[in-house]
């Protein structure tokens, strides 16, 4: 969306009026798929509007956008800030990420029609597998909320991809 002559993202900005409901001193929280877009866009808006969080931690399995992204928000400038290599797809790698761990953001998706109609396998891993890791290690860590984004795919699917994200 256009506003003001400057694009906004809607899933941004409802998850940020979330997360601004929610008393973040001292907490926790983990931005599963959080090199992607979202994933940096709520990394900017937290470490910005929530200086007192006490651990920020981005769990992707892309080094390279990991790399790219600690130039850009440094440990040095931000020091609540981790960065965990891992994938949804694997459950202890999961459950290891969430060991004390308040809030999870789980973003960590295939997001494009035509690739997970061309990888169903794949796509099934990650949007409906990688859904229920998240799950279960979240209910194992005794994590306190997980947030899980959806698209308007999924309210009528027509595509694999919209199923996987029923």
């Amino acid at each position: 969306i256009k506003r003001n002559g400057k694009l906004e993202c809607l899933k941004c900005n409802f998850i940020s009026k979330t997360i601004s409901m929610l008393n973040l001193n001292g907490k926790s929280i983990l931005i599963t798929g959080g090199t992607g877009s979202l994933g940096k866009a709520l990394t900017k808006h937290i470490l910005l509007n929530h200086p007192k969080l006490s651990e920020l931690i981005i769990f992707s399995r892309d080094e390279r956008k990991q790399f790219q992204m600690s130039q850009e928000f440094s440990r040095q400038e931000y020091k609540q800030l981790r960065y965990i290599i891992g994938d949804v797809r694997d459950l202890e790698s999961v459950k290891r990420a969430f060991h004390d761990v308040n809030y999870v953001i789980h973003a960590a998706a295939m997001k494009h029609v035509h690739i997970s109609e061309n990888n169903p396998d794949e796509c099934v891993k990650t949007n409906i597998n990688g859904a229920q890791n998240v799950i279960e290690a979240a209910i194992r860590n005794n994590v306190e909320r997980v947030v899980a984004l959806s698209t308007d795919k999924a309210c009528a699917p027509t595509s694999l991809y919209g199923a996987t994200k029923l």
